[in-house]
């Protein structure tokens, strides 16, 4: 069963206080176990998780048999708005109030830190698909936190690599104003540089931004060779179409987009994106394998899933199995166990969970194909090279998380 909380209950959080449900072990065992999505549903990152992302989580429940621990499980979703006041304040009146037993999603960075705390105070799993920045599984890890689909590092690698090998040797970003930018921009500068690259400036753009023309024209006077785009969303989109109204690329210079998914190609159009790289871990047509769980994605909602769908939908299931296995919901007992557990799933061959909660999948690199080369819908990604796991990621000592042995 789904739940959708609208923005307009949280300003009902402050009210009179609730019967507070005692902790989880006081819980009657008929009791709903509860997956808690905290998410972006109306903003710029709507279509990168959103309402996907609880149809993933749902179809997770549903391939798993709806129950567990004899109790049957409910996928709730919150808006926390990018916002780490909201996310935070929402994760708590979930835990407190509604005997939510595991919090998922977590949108943009800066919510997904707060959830994330809150996560830790109350001894609850936090699922992450849709955050990427290093923060969450670096200084600010967690026991409990684990990040599902992608980190900033593992994103920028690829493609960072690859366009400054390729004679992209100068580089200006323009970033999105909060942790997750800062991230995106600072990893992917480390590989440029690592390359033989450099680095001629940046700008920071709010994350809505809706006018990108004085960032575009700070970047097109750098001529620097290759223009990072170390956004995503709806911020994305309308920074690639205005580049394109701008003539960036005829121009000479090239778009790197940092982090990019199939549905920016389907809005924007592939004529537009053709020829633009990015990196990812997941491509609804990557295998047989995926394409038969993406056909049951696109049924229902008439696009192809995401990476960050179908990393919401191998955390909801590692989870699930791991409660099985260890016969109760203690975020202790299931974390450990989690990654005791090796991740196998329709995309995920024997991946093993990080100490410091990293999920370290293989990542592909990819090339948006020229309409004509497409042979069916959907058909929109050439892959370029693939980075197997865990090489792709950051090692697990080197972002100062105190969970990682020394």
């Amino acid at each position: 069963m789904s739940v959708l909380t609208r923005r307009a209950a949280l300003g009902a959080i402050a009210a009179a206080p609730l019967a507070r449900p005692a902790l989880l072990k006081a819980q009657s065992t008929s009791a709903p176990i509860r997956i808690g999505l905290l998410s972006d549903v109306a903003g710029p990152y709507r279509h990168v998780g959103g309402p996907g992302s609880r149809l993933t989580a749902e179809m997770a429940v549903a391939d798993f048999g709806g129950s567990v621990l004899g109790r049957p499980i409910e996928v709730m979703q919150g808006d926390d708005q990018n916002k780490a006041d909201v996310g935070g304040a929402l994760a708590r009146e979930w835990v407190d109030d509604k005997g939510v037993t595991v919090l998922a999603d977590g949108a943009a960075t800066s919510a997904a830190l707060a959830i994330q705390q809150v996560a830790l105070e109350k001894k609850r799993i936090f699922l992450m698909s849709t955050p990427t920045s290093t923060a969450l599984i670096g200084k600010q890890c967690s026991p409990y936190g684990f990040q599902f689909a992608a980190d900033t590092y593992a994103l920028a690698k690829g493609v960072g690599s690859a366009l400054s090998k390729a004679g992209g040797d100068t580089w200006f970003f323009i970033t999105a104003d909060y942790d997750f930018g800062t991230s995106l921009q600072t990893n992917t500068e480390e590989f440029v540089k690592a390359a033989g690259g450099k680095v001629l400036g940046s700008t920071r753009a709010p994350l809505g931004t809706a006018d990108f023309s004085s960032y575009l024209l700070q970047a097109k006077a750098s001529g620097a060779k290759v223009i990072g785009l170390a956004n995503a969303g709806t911020d994305l989109q309308n920074c690639i179409k205005q580049a394109a109204e701008f003539g960036i690329t005829k121009g000479g210079q090239r778009l790197a987009t940092l982090l990019m998914i199939v549905g920016d190609v389907i809005s924007l159009g592939q004529d537009v994106c053709q020829g633009l790289v990015l990196t990812n871990s997941f491509y609804w047509d990557l295998s047989p394998e995926t394409k038969a769980w993406a056909e049951q994605y696109i049924a229902k909602m008439n696009t192809p899933p995401n990476e960050y769908n179908a990393g919401m939908y191998a955390a909801v299931s590692h989870w699930l199995k791991a409660v099985k296995a260890v016969g109760t919901v203690d975020a202790d007992a299931v974390a450990a166990q989690m990654r005791k557990t090796p991740l196998n799933d329709f995309y995920n061959k024997d991946v093993v969970l990080q100490a410091n909660g990293c999920v370290p999948h293989a990542m592909h690199l990819w090339q948006v194909k020229p309409p004509s080369e497409s042979k069916y819908k959907y058909d929109l990604f050439q892959r370029l090279a693939t980075v197997p796991s865990p090489e792709a990621f950051p090692p697990p000592g080197s972002l100062g998380c105190s969970l990682v042995p020394a």
